[in-house]
């Protein structure tokens, strides 16, 4: 008999490897009017948390790779307030206890009662509720996170979002300046209307001030028509200025200007618009450099530097790595048609461990191409590495190694003599009939390499 439930809705992430034993169980809690996600092992878990969280996590402890404590661990670690269940057998029940007393939600035994499982989810249901309503996470949608580094900067992000200051986002370019942008805009008072960006470095002199401001009919040859500019396209919400430290100094006074006024002239018209706009900015530039060197005004800088948040390198928050590459991999996964459900270890070891000069993009680089190469569900450490560009160690037997370091070495001795076997096979301390044999063996002509022979050189 299926219990009746007391509240409605629900999404489950279900965690076995024993795939009859977890489509059973996600059978059951579908009976039950749940949303179910399954999930065979701890990583492919972690993945799928970071692309769409669950309101409870029910898993056995016994798993491959990462067992069911150990996703706990994790979870407890990126998102404290997801409510985890634990199913165990008997001989791990004192885990599963010690578990309960760091912020495990529960477990049952196996085989365990229907009941006590639907209660178990009502309960962590209720408690889910309660903690989303006070911590709505959609305004930071898409940040994938379990540093303590990027907590502490969404928690000053999301308090500046509810004031309308000015605010300067630094970082190397590929950290996720404008995704920070966007979510500054949706904690705001002005998620409901436009966030729209410009990368004040990618669009000509000629050409940026009638992207901001825009124009009227015949401002300049080929303005056939008037157009408004970003500004105009952002009233009432945000504009986002990325790479302002590219920004011409020309065009830097009148930025200031419409900032000073709250108004635009667009190009050919001395009229002013008024436009209510909240300006985020954002720059890879050292900019108290470029103010020293007259590249970047002063007035300005004060204006949209009221406060500051820094977004850090993808080196500085390794510990996010493997959930932004499970998180990617979900992302991609449907444009190649393949069932990745994540890394290797030993693959995601190395990318944990990779230098990443280009950050966060450079990560999502390599995880789409890995996932277009790859032919097995769990990406290889080959890929990754083929990917970074690490230069890998090639596998031979040692008597292929002994080979090629001796043919090698008898193509170098002929160089430095000329091709003179006499001399070469001193050089090796070998007699002449038995350096003879070991060119005869590797195919190698003396004349090849003798600056008057008829053979060609080796490459």
């Amino acid at each position: 008999m299926i219990p009746e439930r007391t509240t409605k809705g629900g999404h489950i992430l279900a965690v076995d490897d024993d795939e009859g034993l977890l489509r059973l169980l996600a059978l059951r809690l579908r009976a039950w009017g749940f949303r179910v996600t399954t999930a065979a092992s701890a990583e492919e878990a972690l993945s799928k948390i970071a692309v769409e969280p669950p309101q409870v996590v029910v898993s056995d402890v016994r798993l491959p790779g990462k067992d069911g404590l150990a996703l706990f661990e994790e979870v407890r670690i990126a998102r404290p307030a997801l409510p985890v269940i634990l199913l165990t057998a008997h001989g791990s029940i004192p885990d599963a206890v010690r578990a309960t007393s760091r912020g495990v939600f529960g477990y049952l035994t196996k085989p365990f009662d229907s009941h006590a499982l639907l209660e178990k989810i009502e309960q962590a249901l209720q408690l889910s509720s309660a903690q989303r309503a006070d911590d709505d996470a959609d305004w930071c949608a898409g940040i994938v996170y379990r540093s303590t580094r990027m907590a502490d900067l969404l928690n000053e992000a999301r308090m500046v979002a509810v004031s309308d200051a000015s605010v300067l986002i630094r970082g190397e370019s590929g950290t996720g300046k404008e995704m920070l942008a966007r979510a500054i805009h949706q904690a705001s008072p002005r998620a409901g209307a436009p966030f729209v960006a410009i990368n004040c470095g990618a669009i000509p002199e000629q050409l940026l001030e009638s992207e901001l401001f825009g124009h009227v009919k015949g401002a300049f040859t080929g303005a056939g028509s008037a157009r408004a500019g970003l500004f105009q396209a952002a009233d009432g919400g945000t504009l986002f200025l990325d790479e302002i430290g590219d920004m011409p100094l020309a065009l830097q006074v009148k930025l200031l200007r419409v900032l000073q006024e709250k108004a635009v002239r667009p190009v050919g018209t001395v009229r002013a618009e008024p436009v209510d706009v909240r300006v985020l900015s954002a720059t890879h530039r050292n900019l108290e450099t470029a103010m020293a060197q007259g590249q970047f005004r002063e007035d300005l800088y004060y204006r949209l530097d009221v406060v500051t948040l820094v977004l850090p390198k993808l080196e500085e928050r390794r510990e996010d790595i493997p959930l932004l590459a499970g998180y990617f991999v979900q992302q991609v996964v449907g444009k190649y048609g393949k069932p990745v459900s994540g890394f290797a270890p030993e693959a995601l070891e190395t990318l944990a461990t990779a230098a990443w000069p280009g950050n966060v993009r450079q990560l999502y680089n390599v995880v789409e191409q890995c996932c277009a190469l790859t032919t097995t569900p769990l990406i290889p450490l080959a890929l990754v590495q083929r990917a970074l560009r690490v230069p890998t160690v090639e596998a031979m037997s040692y008597a292929d190694a002994k080979q090629r370091f001796e043919r090698n070495y008898l193509v170098q001795l002929l160089k430095l003599t000329n091709g003179n076997v006499a001399e070469a096979a001193r050089i090796a301390d070998r007699n002449r009939t038995e350096f003879y044999r070991l060119l005869q063996k590797y195919n190698l002509m003396p004349a090849m390499f003798r600056a008057d022979g008829d053979g060609a050189k080796p490459d």
